[in-house]
């Protein structure tokens, strides 16, 4: 008798685990602990040669803003430039301040917001909290579409872009 009641309990204890434990990494290879996500304010894009990484358009005030991000050069021996910035199809119009040509080192990065950088100001009809649809060109021919938060650049949110709307600047 008492077998059986030992028997039957573990049983009954094996039939609860397999939920549990078929949830724990057996889901496929697509499982979301598989893929890259980095927690932050900013958009993220490695489709291309040159991955384009925490992407913002900060503003202090509706109608204008910086653009920030960080280019990463996946190619091992060759350098590689950002061409372009502007409205992806479909996307609010900006108008995207002039700049010369971003070269990002083989194997390196550039990061807009970085010592002695000032970004690239845009300007629409767009203000915080809204996401803009924009197209990165590289020289290669390739074009980088993605949807790019515009935060605040206010003290009163004391937070990590407080300063970096340079748009205003001359």
């Amino acid at each position: 008798m008492q077998v059986r009641r030992s028997t039957a309990m573990l049983a009954g204890m094996l039939l609860l685990a397999v939920p549990v434990t078929a949830s724990c990494g057996m889901s496929g290879l697509d499982a979301a602990t598989n893929r890259d996500y980095t927690p932050a304010a900013g958009a993220n894009d490695r489709d291309a040669s040159v991955d384009v990484l925490g992407a913002v358009v900060v503003s202090a005030q509706k109608g204008s803003g910086t653009f920030l991000a960080t280019f990463v050069n996946n190619d091992t021996t060759e350098d590689a430039t950002v061409t372009g910035i502007g409205s992806a199809a479909g996307g609010t119009d900006l108008t995207v301040g002039d700049f010369a040509p971003i070269t990002v080192p083989a194997r390196g990065m550039d990061n807009l917001a970085g010592e002695g950088k000032a970004g690239i100001p845009v300007s629409g009809d767009f203000e915080a909290g809204d996401f803009l649809a924009m197209q990165i060109t590289l020289g290669t021919g390739e074009t980088v579409d993605m949807k790019v938060p515009v935060v605040p650049d206010d003290e009163q949110f004391d937070n990590e872009f407080q300063g970096l709307d340079t748009s205003g600047e001359s």
